[in-house]
Order: structure tokens, then sequence, then C-alpha cells
């Protein structure tokens, strides 16, 4: 009976402590997550050490239904907010919440560390920053500091078209090529046309126009300009 309620005990304590803990240890990651993934791993290993085969197996796979419990449940608004910790508000109109910094314990350099990460590097023009569930920050700027959406002019656009890889590090993607219904040959014929070859290309891909984009492997000489400067001392 022990071997039935010792992985739920295990399980129970060790997500009380990473509560106790605070966000900013698992950042990331959600509480349960993170503790599912110690846990299962340490029951993994231990048949290594203590040759308990049967034992560790079915301790991990009740740690594993307790997870997909946990799972199931967090879908529920009202258990959610019991499993889940709720998003702590650091800064508020460009004001900083002191009380939210030190509940996740966080110093003041590091918050304006995380600002700067967003692009942002005063805090008069957040309107909300908050530290999410996850451990992660979220900022949110004022309407006059965020940028500028073309809708906010009247602009027309296109839709977005991400390019489609063709050729990656000298090998040819060819499920790429089967889905545009394009032919090896055809993709032979434009990399000659540049008087390269696939072995020496590092990313070709098909734009929205039907033409190749080739980025090799040569750097192209920048004859020292300013604009191509390196940091260190090899720039000669």
């Amino acid at each position: 009976m022990e071997i039935l309620y010792y992985p739920f005990i295990v399980f129970t304590v060790g997500y009380l402590l990473l509560r106790v803990t605070g966000k900013k240890a698992v950042s990331q990651m959600h509480t349960f997550d993170l503790l599912y993934i110690f846990v299962l791993t340490n029951i993994i290993s231990a048949p290594v050490e203590e040759s308990k085969m049967e034992n560790a197996l079915l301790d991990a796979v009740i740690i594993v239904i307790l997870y997909k419990i946990l799972i199931r449940l967090s879908l529920h608004n009202k258990l959610r907010w019991i499993l889940y910790e709720r998003p702590t508000v650091l800064i508020r109109n460009g004001d900083i919440d002191r009380k939210g910094l030190k509940k996740v314990r966080m110093p003041m350099n590091e918050l304006l560390s995380h600002l700067r990460v967003k692009g942002y590097t005063d805090t008069q023009n957040i309107a909300m920053a908050t530290m999410e569930e996850t451990g992660s920050i979220s900022v949110i700027p004022k309407s006059e500091y965020r940028p500028v959406q073309p809708n906010d002019l009247n602009l027309m656009t296109q839709k977005e078209y991400v390019p489609i890889p063709l050729i990656m590090d000298g090998q040819v993607i060819y499920h790429n090529l089967k889905y545009l219904q394009l032919e090896q040959s055809w993709l032979s014929n434009e990399v000659r046309k540049t008087g390269k070859s696939v072995e020496n290309i590092m990313l070709a891909t098909y734009l929205k126009d039907g033409k190749l984009f080739i980025d090799d492997n040569e750097l192209q000489k920048h004859n020292y300009d300013p604009y191509y400067y390196e940091p260190g001392n090899e720039n000669y």
C-alpha cells in the first residue's frame, strides 16, 4: 500500500515547496510541470541505483497519472486559480508596484533589465508590466508609446508570406519541393544560374513571387565600412 501513496505525498509536498519558492525560481514553466519533470526523472533513474525496476516503473506510472489529472483539473476556471499562481503586477500606469516586486523577490535593476530586453527604457512609458504565472515578464506600453500599426494610418497591408526553405546547410528539402509541386530539376537550374553549388548554400528559400533567394557561406567584402564593424581586435 505504501508504494501507492508515497508518490502522491512526494508530488504534493514538492508542489507546495515550489509554490513557496516563487514564480521567479520556475521561470518559463508552471510549478507542477517543473515538478513533474524532476520527480519523473528521479524515479526513472532509481532502478540504476537500487535495482528495483518494478517499484520504479509503478511510481512513474502513478506520477504520470497524477500529472494528467492535474492538467485536466487546471482546465476548470475555479480550480485553475488554485493550481496556478496569479500574475503579479510590477508596474501599473507608469508607477512601480513595490509590493509586487517584493512578492516576486525581484530587485529594481533586474526589473529594468527585463524592460530593456523588451525594448523599453523608461518605466513611465509602461501601462502595465506583470510577472506571469510561468515567471516570464509581459509588458504593455502606454498607447502613445506603442509601435505604430498600419491600421493606425489606415494602410492596407498584404497577407504575410513566410519564405519556404528549399535548401538548408547544403541539403535539399525534398518535402518542401513536393509541397510546392516543384521538380528538383527546377531547383538545380535556379542554383546553376547563380554559379553556385547546392553544397555551398547555407539557405535557399522560395519567395512569394516564385523566385529563389540564396544565402551562401561567403561573406561579402565590406572594405572597412563602419556598418560592418564587429567588436574585438581582429578588425584589420
